[in-house]
This record gives structure tokens, sequence and C-alpha cells, in this order.
């Protein structure tokens, strides 16, 4: 992002010079799929595409936001906030839940972008809410914490906009470090850094399908987990290790037979999060690239969440040398898949997985190219 850029919007837009400027980012999951809603572990990355806002403190409690990116203004009063229905919401929830829990808040005038690409499931809204909590951090004086953040803006989301996401997304936009991939244990909200190998590219591969009406299918899943749980006699099934999960199944379980693949998913795919984050310390990314296949292989034949063109995807992603492992991210359905690729053979990669996806699919794929970057910053003060 060309900071240059912002600062000049910003100048044309107000009619003064920014003083301030903050950038939250998007993020990846690299493994640990729908592990969060049963206690699990995740592993997710911050990607080097993200929302920067170029602000300028006010003296009174009115918020000034020009979007760049849709060419228009909205603005809110902090003493008197009301619900609406557009994108200003984000924003809005922010300053709700920060002003509920006893921060004292001041206005600002600010010009918004953002290359977090929308609806492919990297979390543009949650780098939304993350860089407006950086920027009321800025103005308004008070220290940030990045877990408490990501907690804050979590509830926003839940309860001012209404989108019933978990932790994952706003931890990760938050408190992720460059260079590293955020352990996140959805029980305890304990976090770790855990390296990314070097020499690797993180390359997040777009089937350009979207996921339409999942809600009814998570909500599914989710009961399937549930009841198996229930039938484990555990609070979650983060409860199950693997041995424990082959050992109750072995003979006649009595658990139905889809509650029981699902269960398995969640069961193995929370033990390739704990075995990933030990080859990650130990620079194995062979070992790393089998995490990610057979994280696929389970959420396709276990969970049951991929779609054609996800499976076509990681496959095409596959069949090149360059490529260690691939899965699906994401609630699947659609959206991307992620790839762990030799650096040098990234741009090569991305050309041929294109091509290929092309020719077996009739599809274009959007493909990023990343690197793993630092949670939200304010960048100039």
């Amino acid at each position: 992002m060309n900071t240059q850029n912002l600062k000049q919007s910003f100048v044309s837009y107000f009619n003064s010079e920014s003083e301030i400027i903050v950038r939250a980012p998007g993020r990846v999951n690299l493994i640990g799929e729908h592990t969060d809603y049963n206690d699990g572990f995740v592993l997710p990355m911050a990607i080097d595409h993200a929302v920067w806002l170029a602000l300028r403190p006010r003296d009174d409690k009115t918020v000034r936001l020009f979007s760049l990116d849709l060419e228009t203004e909205s603005a809110f009063e902090l003493d008197s906030l009301t619900k609406g229905s557009d994108w200003i919401e984000y924003p809005k929830s922010i300053a709700y839940e920060l002003m509920k829990a006893g921060y004292e808040l001041r206005g600002f005038d600010a010009v918004m972008t953002g290359d977090v690409p929308r609806g492919a499931g990297l979390s543009s809204s949650a780098a939304v809410e993350l860089a407006v909590a950086r920027a009321f951090a800025a103005v308004s004086g008070f220290e940030w914490d990045a877990p408490k953040m990501a907690k804050i803006s979590q509830k926003a989301e839940n309860e001012w906009v209404g989108v019933n996401c978990g932790i994952m997304d706003q931890m990760a936009s938050a408190a992720c470090k460059e260079g590293h991939a955020l352990f996140l244990d959805c029980r305890s909200l304990e976090i770790q850094h855990a390296p990314l190998p070097q020499s690797v590219s993180i390359v997040i591969l777009d089937t350009s399908t979207r996921r339409g009406l999942v809600g009814s299918a998570y909500n599914e899943r989710r009961n399937q987990c549930e009841e198996a749980a229930r039938w484990f006699g555990v609070k979650a099934l983060r409860d199950v290790s693997v041995s424990e999960f082959e050992r109750k199944t072995k003979d006649e379980s009595g658990l139905s037979e889809v509650a029981l693949k699902r269960a398995r998913h969640i069961v193995t795919e929370n033990a390739r999060v704990l075995e990933a984050m030990e080859v990650m310390k130990a620079g194995n990314v062979k070992r790393l690239g089998e995490l990610f296949n057979a994280s696929h292989d389970s959420l396709r034949d276990d969970f049951e969440v991929t779609n054609d063109a996800l499976n076509i995807m990681v496959d095409c992603a596959r069949e090149q040398v360059s490529c260690y492992g691939a899965r699906m991210t994401g609630a699947g359905f659609g959206g991307c898949a992620v790839a762990l690729v030799k650096e040098e053979n990234a741009a090569e990669f991305a050309t041929s997985v294109s091509a290929a996806y092309r020719q077996k699919s009739n599809m274009e794929a959007a493909v990023y190219v990343c690197k793993a970057s630092e949670g939200a910053s304010l960048i100039q003060k």
C-alpha cells in the first residue's frame, strides 16, 4: 500500500493533513478447520493484504469516514449511536463495544481503503474492525491490548452486526507477528507464535465460487459434533484423543455413521494442528505439506464441506512439483484453497495452477502469493 497516496486522498477529501496511519490485516487459516466451535485448535496467519486508515483526531464526538473503495462517506456521533444496515455498521459496532467496555473515545476524520478480497473468506470484516479499534486507541490515547481488542471486535460483530463468528479472525488480525502463524486454543484463548519455515510461500487460490447458503449445513455440522461429544461423554470433541476415538469406535458404536465421520474429522484435525506447530518449529516443510493434504482429504470425505471447485483446485495445486501440500481453507462449499509452495517457484506455480484450473473447471482463479504479516499496527503517528 502506498501510504503517500492514502495521505494525499485525505488532503483532497478533508482539506487538511492526516496525522495517523493504521492498518489491520486479513487472514488465511493454514490448518484447523471447523475445530473452533468444538473448543479446538486453529493456526491462522495474517496476510499482507490489509485495511488502512489515514486519520486525524477531532475535538468532538463525531466520526467521519470516507471509503475510497466504495467512494462514499458516512458519519456517526459517539453520543448517539443507532443501528443501520450499511458498511459503516462495522466501525460503529467497534465504537459501541469499546464505550461499553469503559473506554473514553474521541472522534476522528478518516479515509479508509483496503486490498483484502471481499467475500473470499479472508476476513475483510475483521480487518476493518481491528483497523478501526487501532484508530480509536491512537486518537483516544488508550493502550493497545491485542487479545482484548480481538474479543471486543468479535463481540461487536456478534451483537451489533449480528454475525455469529468465532474469535479466530479477530485474534489473527489483532495479534499475529510478521513471519509467523498464530496458534490459538479456542477454549482458553491462549496464543503462541509459530515461525513459518524459511523459503516457503503461502499461496491463496480463490476458486471464484462463493459459499452461498451454508448456514443450514454449518448448523447441521455443529449439531452432529455436539451429538458426538455427548456420546463420548465430553464437553467438546477437543477432549477426545485420536487413540481414544479409535478405541471407542472400534466396535459397534451406537453413534450414527454421519456423526462418527464428523467427529473423526474434528479429532484428527486437532491432532494435525498440534503436530503442525511442532513441525513448523522444526522447519519440516515436507511434513507440514502432508498435514495440509490430510486436512483437505478429511474435510472432503469425513466433514463433507468441500465442493467440486475446491477439490479441482487442490488437485491442480498438488500436481505441481513445487507444492508441498494444499487444502481448502475457511468454512467450505466454495471460497479459497491454500497451498504451501517453494518460494522461488511461487510465481510459476500461480500461473500453472490458474491455467490447469481454467482448463478443468472453465472458471477463472484469483491467486494471491502471501507473506505472513504483522497484526493491527500503528504505521505513523
